[in-house]
């Protein structure tokens, strides 16, 4: 952390150079700290990049106090940019038709991280401040995109991904379904013999704000070995949110 309180901005990536800023830190989350590779990954200039990345709006959470560095990234794919991009990034390893055939504006979100030295202070809070003004200018009524639990062991995750699956699955209207040939069961521990408690504090943060915001799961989680992750797929209807939730949201729930 910087000497000085971090000053934050909320904006989109506008050049090359924001756009390579937000690479170099999804590298060092996803590929230094995670693990994680991919076919597009440039280890050499260490950015962490796809295909997806020219159809995406970048939300880039800047510390004014530290020289305007990128300390957080959001990735954003509405369904218009997903058309034009032939499809949404997550539809390798969700069968979307529920939510696609919804009728209803759709937003991917993803690649969500921050810098280390700014996780558990109010950065998230900012992000997520910048998000719902994005969420409301494009009259966005479905968030979804693929969250992920660390390692790919799934004895070791079978509690967590027990519980969201008999606690949080999505209604039948929104409930997406993981791909046939990666689909992994969820439902892998009987109800009465969960340790809820313990398995909820298993749940990475990400997964849980969006659960205390009414989000559900989709049926099913991908194992990705390119990236060591675990994934399950997260939907957020803006209608079915509570006042009470609605009023977090719009001031930008995660601290």
């Amino acid at each position: 952390m910087t000497a000085s309180a971090p000053k934050f901005r909320v904006k989109l990536a506008e050049t090359p150079e924001e756009l390579r800023a937000a690479q170099r830190l999804r590298y060092e989350v996803f590929v230094e700290e995670l693990g994680g590779d991919g076919p597009l990954v440039d280890h050499a200039a260490r950015l962490e990049c796809d295909r997806f990345d020219p159809f995406f709006d970048h939300l880039l959470l800047l510390d004014d106090a530290n020289n305007g560095a990128v300390v957080g990234v959001y990735r954003l794919l509405r369904d218009d940019q997903a058309a034009r991009a032939g499809q949404f990034y997550s539809e390798d390893e969700y069968d979307l038709s529920a939510l696609k055939a919804s009728g209803r504006r759709l937003m991917e979100l993803g690649r969500s991280c921050l810098a280390k030295s700014y996780r558990g202070g109010p950065g998230m809070y900012h992000l997520w401040n910048g998000l719902g003004r994005y969420v409301t200018d494009h009259g966005i009524e479905i968030l979804f995109g693929v969250a992920s639990f660390h390692g790919t062991d799934i004895a070791e995750l079978a509690p967590s991904l027990s519980l969201l699956h008999e606690r949080h699955l999505a209604p039948e209207g929104l409930r997406v379904r993981a791909r046939e040939g990666h689909f992994q069961r969820m439902d892998l521990i009987a109800a009465g013999d969960l340790d809820r408690p313990a398995a909820m504090r298993q749940v990475p943060a990400l997964i849980k704000a969006y659960l205390r915001l009414g989000g559900y799961v989709g049926d099913g989680a991908f194992v990705d070995h390119q990236f060591n992750t675990t994934d399950v797929c997260l939907i957020l209807d803006t209608d079915r949110l509570s006042e009470k939730q609605k009023s977090t949201y719009q001031q930008g729930l995660m601290s």
